[in-house]
């Protein structure tokens, strides 16, 4: 059985999304304490979109860009 390891993932975001749900302005910063409080609220509340995009902001500030 062959494995295909050449998968292409595709994922699409909505940008500028975050900021309008957290009511920051567009270009500013997001500070890391409001990320992990509202990531903790909304695994809280089952709000698996919103926990999506907080945990891709997280990780996306540990990218080299």
């Amino acid at each position: 059985m062959a494995i295909n390891i050449h998968k292409k993932v595709e994922f699409h975001l909505k940008k500028g999304a975050l900021h309008k749900e957290l009511h920051v302005k567009s270009g500013a910063k997001i500070p890391v304490a409001e990320l992990e409080k509202k990531k903790a609220s909304a695994k809280r509340t089952g709000n698996t979109t919103l926990e999506k995009r907080v945990t891709f902001a997280l990780n996306a500030r540990k990218f080299k860009h």
